[in-house]
């Protein structure tokens, strides 16, 4: 009978264990766990701090007892691995005052990642608090509601930070959000995240971008002071802080396990770490990434839960091998979901992809269903590809309605190494209510397609004022009314109807750019320009997209 010992639960822990047992009846499993809960939602966090999931018990997926009745797993909570010894194949585990030793034949590393608190002055406060667990979780509910007219602020702007200040929001508190970044959310190119910027603030939540903290001054009244790097003081009842996380392996350091630079623990394409008999799974281990095949981390529940299965299936004697991570991810903000996936736009110039020459992208404004059927909300579609064999890269988001599901087609065209040319040739439901004939994802491959067949060249709003400078004429296309609400400031109107009958007074000697609300008469004004011997291009997204670039524009 063989004896699987499983260090750490929730995502990647806990479905291993399970799996382990669906695949052998008769082996020892063994879970350890640090805490006293071993399958959490911790995704489901901040919406329990904001009341959103009203019960508690509904963030707990599986309790210890009822977890070793089903599976007939020894479950061992609120104890603590603290050295595992490879050679000798045990660990030593301590719960409360006592440490014993356990022995195991295969051995599963699940610990999991712990939030990042740096070395700020004034940092130990018991109302500067983290959002990585139930008890977590419990504190902010009961601080949350013991100031309901208060003030918060939240230390970071990723995904977890900004969940938690919609959730404290929804509460009454007054809450600022302080980001050392120029801007919030990584996943997301600084053109599309301002939507996400927007939709915060227009909310009431106070957004402090490019500043960081300096200290933490406790009040005598129980209140906290947060000194800024600029100077800036901001006054709280308490602190979140969510500046991101970090592997929790500091017990492995002397062990002989390989641990990168930063502490995550290497495997390899088989959730095997250098040791035959030693696997890891979840938020403390390195990967890589399927797009780049370099070394990637990812801590995310949905990567942690296929890993535990796949490593469980190689723990009795399968040889599965791991595809990567994508990167996939998604949000909530008010009446808002943002969501990403593949590379953006910044980590492909980081490894030296230039726009233009290696990739471009599209920018498509779709409705989430067919515009004639009530109901029907904008989204804002971003696709990145390579110019080279029109592989798609990464894919962004954001709208009120239909955005997971457009993100979750284009993450699997890529999982999958698929190109612009793939998202047309995609058979996707359609009715009115649920999309269009043509779906947003099938838009996007029809805009990359004609990119790469040269049949557009869209200009980029930033790109704009030194085509102006060249002497570029900008020709708006939309109707006088559209084009009297706001345009841009050196746009000539002439309405698409009316253009191809005005042609004889254009300078065919002058480059043309073309701009509509978001693109599209624009794309079929650019193509009729160009037979008829104008050098023209489109503005990119149109005016819609042009809004968010710093151009001067009239009213």
């Amino acid at each position: 009978m063989r004896k699987y010992l499983i260090v750490g639960g929730v995502a990647g822990g806990a479905t291993a264990a399970a799996r382990l047992r669906r695949l052998d009846e008769k082996a020892e499993i063994i879970l350890v766990e640090r805490g006293g809960d071993i399958s959490f939602a911790n995704c489901g966090l901040p919406y329990y701090v904001g009341g959103t999931i009203e019960e508690r018990d509904n963030l707990l997926v599986m309790n210890p007892l009822g977890f070793n009745k089903l599976f007939n797993v020894d479950v061992r909570i609120f104890s603590e691995v603290v050295s595992v010894d490879p050679l000798k194949k045990t660990v030593q585990i301590r719960k409360g005052a006592e440490q014993y030793e356990e022995r195991y034949d295969v051995l599963l590393l699940s610990p999991g990642a712990k939030p990042v608190r740096p070395r700020i002055p004034g940092i130990e406060h018991n109302k500067i608090v983290t959002l990585r667990n139930v008890p977590d979780a419990d504190l902010l509910h009961k601080l949350g509601r013991e100031y309901p007219k208060g003030k918060a602020v939240v230390v970071g702007g990723g995904f977890v930070g900004i969940e938690s200040a919609e959730n404290i929001k929804k509460l009454g508190l007054d809450v600022t959000v302080v980001e050392a970044a120029p801007h919030i959310l990584a996943p997301f190119d600084t053109d599309m995240v301002k939507l996400l910027e927007n939709e915060l603030t227009n909310n009431g939540v106070n957004l402090i971008l490019g500043d960081g903290v300096k200290e933490f001054h406790h009040e005598f009244d129980g209140s906290i002071k947060v000194e800024l790097s600029s100077g800036k003081i901001l006054s709280a009842d308490f602190v979140v802080l969510s500046i991101g996380v970090q592997p929790d392996t500091a017990f492995l350091k002397e062990s002989g396990i390989a641990l990168n630079d930063w502490g995550y623990i290497i495997v390899n394409e088989y959730m095997q770490t250098n040791y035959q008999d030693i696997y890891a799974v979840g938020d403390a281990v390195q990967t890589f990434n399927s797009l780049t095949g370099e070394n990637a981390t990812l801590a995310l529940a949905g990567p942690a839960n296929r890993q535990g299965r796949l490593a469980a299936d190689n723990m009795v004697g399968s040889s599965k091998k791991y595809r990567g991570v994508v990167g996939s991810s998604i949000l909530k903000v008010f009446d808002l979901t943002g969501a990403a996936t593949g590379m953006n736009e910044r980590i492909l110039q980081q490894r030296g992809w230039k726009y233009g020459r290696d990739y471009r992208f599209t920018i498509t404004f779709p409705a989430d269903h067919a515009s004639y059927y009530p109901g029907a909300k904008p989204i804002t579609l971003k696709v990145l590809f390579s110019l080279e064999d029109g592989k798609v890269l990464g894919a962004q988001a954001i709208g009120a309605k239909g955005v997971d599901k457009r993100l979750d087609v284009i993450a699997s065209v890529i999982r999958f190494d698929g190109t612009i040319h793939d998202l047309i040739d995609l058979e996707l439901a359609y009715a009115p209510p649920y999309s269009s004939a043509k779906d947003p994802v099938n838009m996007a491959g029809y805009y990359g397609e004609n990119i790469l067949q040269g049949l557009t060249d869209p200009l980029l709003p930033i790109e704009l004022p030194e085509e102006l400078d060249k002497g570029a004429v900008l020709i708006d296309v939309r109707s006088p009314g559209m084009f009297k609400e706001g345009h841009i400031k050196e746009a000539i109107n002439i309405p698409a109807p009316k253009l191809r009958s005005e042609l004889e007074k254009l300078d065919k000697n002058r480059p043309i750019i073309v701009s509509c609300r978001v693109g599209i008469n624009g794309y079929y004004m650019e193509r009729m320009m160009k037979q008829q011997g104008f050098n023209a291009r489109n503005l990119m997204g149109g005016f819609s997209y042009a809004k968010w670039f710093a151009l001067e524009f009239e009213e």
